[in-house]
């Protein structure tokens, strides 16, 4: 029996959002985590602080999450709004992945930045 259009598409979203919480949770996987020098400025103790949030961040919904790839959120810390977000590059980091849900083929890359610096 043929899979629907919409349940490959979950199934895809599905792969994308598990490989995203690995990679964001845990570092497992290809990937690149990227700390803007807004975040920098503010400290070692700051920086540890708004990484360990990102880690354990699990308010997703449909405002911050409207495919439900767990690729974007926003957090706020001293009074600062951080945002993290991850995008798929290819192998090279020269574009985007052919296909996120690759882990073969993709390069995460997890930018933390204050939300001034977006």
């Amino acid at each position: 029996m043929e899979m629907t259009m919409e349940k490959q598409s979950q199934a895809w979203r599905a792969q994308v959002r598990q490989q995203n919480d690995q990679f964001r949770t845990s570092g497992m996987g290809r990937g690149s985590l990227m700390v803007t020098a807004g975040i920098h400025e503010r400290g070692d103790a700051f920086v540890q602080s708004v990484l360990a949030m990102v880690r354990s961040f699990s308010a997703f919904d449909s405002s911050n999450d409207p495919y439900h790839e767990h690729d974007f959120g926003a957090i706020t810390l001293g009074g600062e709004r951080i945002f993290f977000k991850i995008d798929y590059y290819d192998l090279a980091l020269a574009g985007h992945s052919p296909d996120p849900a690759d882990p073969t083929q993709t390069h995460r890359v997890l930018t933390v930045m204050l939300a001034s610096e977006y």
